[in-house]
């Protein structure tokens, strides 16, 4: 196998006359049409039916099943490099339900295994951060709960109780939005309303092309499908008699974090595009960072917040974002 982000499996069928170089990338695997006729021992005439027909059914969207590799072949002296469409598994199972062979089956059975393990062992790991950083949070409410009453009991006037009521003082905008959360009473406040950039479907593929060489150069990185992600970046600035929805740049880029996570707007990297998505936003507003140059938002909340976002239900949003807000407004 190669890297982690772009694996070569090796299949071999039962009987031993059957071996592919399975591309496996961005959580499934991926073979040519040659290489699933020869799976299914099919003709490549036949095969191209049934995926039309897949396509033409709606059963499978083309854009989230099908991309281009590419890949560099020998013909006589020359090296050419083409690209060559690709299927994900979602396809491979389709058409094998199709073809319905013995060796189709013996495949599904073993591709589906495969996947089933990389996603449960990229779900636990990610189960894992959001615990901890949970964990994290609790224990910060704990300890600062116990400094506040240890004060009580102290001088102000000895260093210990100074030390302690700085910590307090350092810590009382989290307390604040932990004690509003508990009670269901976040508010919106302290938030900027005047923008200096506004966010566009067009800038925005531009920035996230720049991110494609800083995470490997994948091609299904960022790679778009659907409307998502541009009705993602239009619900921002969606308005109601003639008032925006979201009337800050607080409001807009939690609502554009969450919608980015929610949507899926991309076959992979999607909570990673949505951070710098975000990132670049309230830098392009200049609110990214305090006054003393310092981030608003830490890494490890940022890293949190994505995870959070992932994981909760639809019914959670408002509460969600306004979290998000909290932690990026003029307060924090």
């Amino acid at each position: 196998m190669s890297s982690e982000k772009n694996k070569i499996v090796i299949y071999r069928a039962r009987d031993g006359k059957t071996s592919l170089d399975v591309r496996l990338e961005a959580e499934t695997v991926w073979l040519n049409q040659y290489q699933i006729a020869e799976l299914f021992l099919t003709d490549r005439t036949s095969l191209l039916r049934h995926i039309n027909n897949i396509y033409k059914t709606g059963e499978l969207e083309q854009n989230s099943t099908c991309a281009k590799f590419a890949q560099v072949q020998k013909e006589g002296n020359r090296t050419i490099k083409r690209n060559i469409l690709f299927y994900n598994l979602d396809m491979i199972i389709s058409v094998g339900y199709r073809v319905n062979s013995k060796r189709g089956t013996q495949f599904r059975i073993w591709a589906t295994n495969v996947l089933k393990q990389h996603l449960v062992n990229g779900y636990t790991i990610n189960e894992k951060r959001l615990k901890e950083q949970s964990k994290k949070i609790q224990e910060l409410q704990k300890t600062i709960t116990y400094l506040a009453r240890t004060t009580e009991t102290m001088s102000l006037t000895s260093d210990e109780a100074q030390g302690i009521i700085r910590i307090i003082s350092d810590y009382s905008h989290a307390l604040n939005i932990l004690d509003q959360y508990d009670y269901n009473n976040l508010k919106i406040d302290s938030t900027s309303k005047k923008e200096k950039f506004r966010l566009t479907y067009g800038n925005a593929v531009q920035f996230i092309q720049t991110l494609k060489e800083k995470f490997g150069n994948s091609e299904l990185f960022g790679r778009i499908r659907g409307n998502a992600f541009e009705s993602s970046i239009n619900n921002i600035y969606q308005t109601f008699e003639k008032k925006s929805l979201y009337p800050s740049i607080e409001e807009k880029a939690a609502n554009l974090l969450y919608f980015l996570i929610k949507n899926h707007p991309f076959v992979d990297g999607n909570k990673r595009i949505a951070a710098s998505v975000l990132i670049w936003f309230l830098d392009r507003n200049s609110i990214l960072y305090r006054s003393d140059g310092s981030k608003r938002i830490a890494d490890n909340a940022l890293v949190a917040l994505c995870l959070l976002i992932a994981g909760s239900k639809s019914s959670e949003k408002e509460i969600i974002v306004k979290v998000i807000i909290n932690l990026i407004n003029k307060k924090n």
